[in-house]
């Protein structure tokens, strides 16, 4: 049986082209159309396009070479488009929004404010439909990551502890809020590192790769931390090593090449006992 992928990206032949766009070959599910206003210049029968394939406004399987923000199977932030006695309706990139129903709403959703969601293709209906109940879809496996493994992280929601983060698009993971040094909110992504799988399955994650990096890295870091506390640190090169572990996650030595980094580049000024100050 050769099925097309809804709502994923396929590479689908033209059949043939008529006054409203061309039909594309969709195998056991028969001809697809390719409206007009998506069909890239030049294109003939024989072509082969890459299309994304969702569903009309009557159910019926239609394709568009526009990209959505998210595929099915995947996790995303998005933004309520607009909300009636059904559901809520989020803008995905497409011409018809992203149904989400009450039953998979954590909270009514409201206009205008974005939420993490998971798309998948409903079982019933075979609709594609958003669930805000995103720990039913994060996996249950144990991951097999090693401490230092670069993975993509999508920022999920606050806690007490840090952020939950959805690790690579499938595991649940944390950044304890002790170590972050810039500004993160949900639905950043961004590259980070494993700190360490524990026994439980939960993944600790850390947003630089302490002792690999670059010194000039951490500079960064430590100039933001230093901005976002009022321009002022009472950090210097007599602090104790463990406080600028734990502050920052980097050894002393670490520190203290980034710290001459800075002075060098005359963005800060060394205060001795008083720490230091932006310039």
């Amino acid at each position: 049986m050769n099925h097309v992928k809804l709502g994923e990206y396929n590479q689908l032949e033209i059949v043939k082209e008529v006054d409203f766009g061309v039909y594309l070959d969709g195998g056991d599910d028969g001809e697809i159309l390719l409206p007009t206003r998506y069909v890239p210049d030049g294109c003939k029968p024989g072509d082969v396009l890459n299309v994304f394939i969702y569903l009309d406004m009557d159910e019926r399987l239609i394709a568009t070479t526009l990209q959505p923000y998210v595929k099915v199977g995947e996790f995303a932030c998005l933004e309520v488009a607009w909300v009636n006695q059904y559901g809520a309706f989020l803008d995905w990139g497409l011409m018809k929004d992203l149904f989400v129903p009450f039953r998979e709403q954590k909270m009514k959703m409201q206009k205008g404010n974005s939420y993490v969601v998971h798309v998948h293709l409903d079982e019933d209906s075979y609709r594609i439909v958003a669930s805000a109940k995103i720990e039913k879809y994060l996996s249950k496996e144990m991951p097999e990551y090693k401490s230092g493994d670069e993975v993509d992280i999508m920022i999920w929601q606050k806690t007490d502890l840090g952020f939950k983060v959805i690790v690579d698009n499938k595991f649940a993971g944390l950044i304890f809020k002790n170590e972050i040094f810039k500004d993160v909110h949900t639905g950043m992504k961004m590259k980070a590192y494993v700190k360490q799988v524990r026994p439980d399955g939960k993944i600790d994650i850390e947003l630089q790769k302490v002792g690999v990096k670059k010194i000039e890295d951490f500079a960064d870091v430590l100039l933001e931390y230093i901005r976002k506390n009022g321009g002022t640190t009472p950090l210097n090169d007599k602090t104790d090593a463990e406080v600028i572990y734990e502050t920052f996650g980097v050894s002393k030595k670490t520190f203290k090449k980034a710290v001459g980094d800075l002075y060098k580049k005359r963005l800060i000024v060394l205060e001795g006992e008083q720490g230091m100050r932006l310039a």
